[in-house]
């Protein structure tokens, strides 16, 4: 079986993406972007239940050229993860937007060199549906515009990257793009993303009041899962995927109340930030679904969000 690459292998997602091939017995290559988080991603793996002494592991940074022919060799399967995430916004939006786009490139050059069959990057809902639509339905063919006013820098940069990987010259290398939703589900890692941060933050009170938002979400197990199909399925190369599960989209407030409702968590914002009702969008899946991915059901991934987040111990909520 040909080995896969899995670029940001220590993240939330790329550590379920990275458990769930190896429980298939395909071999994985990871890339990290510094040494100190290999041993985070070796525990990540093992607590998916999965052994981990038979996972490379490279250092390969976004910035750099360093290491990324070394890290694609011998791979007929790339699935581009790494991403960079801001802790807060960026007083220069280059900060964000030119790592994001060149690194980008960067791995996708190196796909193409060493003669891989097929990149699926995981992009976001950030480059799809971030720019308001009447009716706020959305599918594959729906764009964010980039240049749109007040627009936050993640998702500009979102845009532009994809953009940058759709307009590089990928040669006989195929590209997929997964676009999730807001992406929740338990955690492997305890370097907790901004999403398991707000689940921490309502089990813990430090959330009076619940942001004014409305949300497709998905599971990052079912991320993986559309990831792996989409690499695997021949009519979705050159696809944009959308990743979102079935169903009417949320709120944050609606997630807090099933907190409550579920596991009897007592601190969840009991309202929203004031301000206008806002459209629930519907997002298809319909792509996704006809690869026969079958996402959880909402709920279920909230549950078991605030659960993992409970066994690791990194949530204080007395």
């Amino acid at each position: 079986m040909n080995t896969a690459l899995v670029t940001g292998g220590s993240g939330y997602v790329g550590t379920q993406l990275i458990a769930a091939l190896l429980r298939k017995g395909q071999p994985v290559r990871a890339t990290v972007r510094s040494s100190d988080r290999s041993a985070d991603l070796r525990a990540a793996i093992r607590r998916g239940g999965v052994a981990d002494h038979d996972l490379p592991v490279v250092v390969a940074e976004l910035e750099s050229d360093d290491a990324w022919a070394s890290a694609v060799a011998g791979c007929d399967e790339v699935y581009h993860v790494a991403s960079p995430i801001p802790v807060e916004q960026p007083d220069d939006p280059d900060e964000l937007i030119v790592p994001a786009r060149e690194g980008t490139v960067r791995v996708l050059r190196a796909a193409r060199d060493a003669g891989a069959r097929r990149v699926v990057l995981t992009s976001s809902f950030a480059a799809v549906g971030y720019t308001p639509k009447p009716g706020a339905e959305f599918t594959e063919d729906d764009w964010t515009d980039p240049d749109q006013p007040g627009l936050a820098v993640y998702p500009r940069s979102k845009v532009v990257a994809e953009r940058a990987a759709w307009d590089f010259e990928l040669g006989d290398t195929e590209l997929v793009v997964v676009n999730p939703t807001f992406i929740l589900g338990p955690t492997l890692t305890t370097r907790l993303g901004s999403s398991m941060y707000l689940i921490k933050a309502m089990l813990e009170g430090t959330m009076p009041v619940a942001p004014r938002a409305r949300m497709g979400v998905v599971d990052v197990r079912d991320v993986a899962s559309l990831e792996i199909l989409a690499m695997a399925a021949p009519e979705a190369a050159g696809k944009r995927i959308l990743a979102v599960a079935d169903g009417p989209t949320t709120s944050f407030l609606e997630v807090g109340q099933v907190l409550a409702r579920r596991l009897g968590a007592t601190r969840v914002p009991a309202s929203e930030a004031p301000g206008d009702d806002l459209p629930r969008p519907i997002i298809h899946n319909d792509r996704a679904r006809a690869l026969g991915w079958r996402p959880r059901e909402l709920e279920s991934t909230i549950v078991d969000s605030a659960t993992s987040l409970r066994e690791l111990g990194i949530v204080s909520e007395g």
